[in-house]
């Protein structure tokens, strides 16, 4: 068993232009990943998770935005709509993947991995509702899963802590 087993790492996915990331490109940094939506509730989350991006990206944070239609249809755009919605109303500037399901037996991968790391309420796999966030340290390890009424900010204190640990 590799030491990559346990991580995020051993993923890849397709941005929200096709181009494929492999995350295995991201090693040594602090990742929240988050499954996202245009329509909901939660969806003005888009700003604070633009607002840890601007302040940790240059210490070597990333949020990684993964949409998904999964919950009440509210990410029925296109690849093309969802990334001028969310340049045009939030100013996200970080990376932003193809839409994806993340529960049932077509869910990514990665978040087929991000669950059974990280259960939810009551030991629960499945993801809840849009905006449910993973953190990942600096070694591909899932450490927290937030619910969808987490607030970015209310994250930062974890973050600037994985920031501070070395790789």
């Amino acid at each position: 068993m590799s030491a990559e087993s346990g991580s995020v790492y051993k993923f890849s996915a397709p941005l929200l232009d096709g181009r494929v990331v492999e995350l295995d490109t991201l090693k040594g940094q602090v990742l929240l990943i988050v499954n996202t939506a245009s329509q909901c509730g939660f969806t003005p989350q888009y700003a604070g998770l633009e607002a840890l991006y601007q302040r940790y990206r240059d210490r070597g944070f990333e949020v990684l935005g993964f949409p998904c239609n999964q919950f009440g249809r509210q990410e029925p755009g296109t690849e093309s709509e969802i990334e001028t919605f969310c340049k045009k109303n939030y100013g996200v500037s970080f990376p932003m993947f193809a839409k994806i399901e993340v529960n049932g037996p077509e869910a990514h991968p990665l978040y087929q991995f991000l669950k059974k790391q990280r259960r939810g309420l009551l030991g629960t796999e499945r993801i809840k509702w849009n905006f449910t966030k993973f953190l990942v340290d600096r070694k591909g390890r899932v450490v927290r899963r937030y619910g969808s009424s987490a607030k970015p900010e209310a994250i930062a204190p974890e973050i600037e802590r994985l920031l501070s640990e070395t790789a």
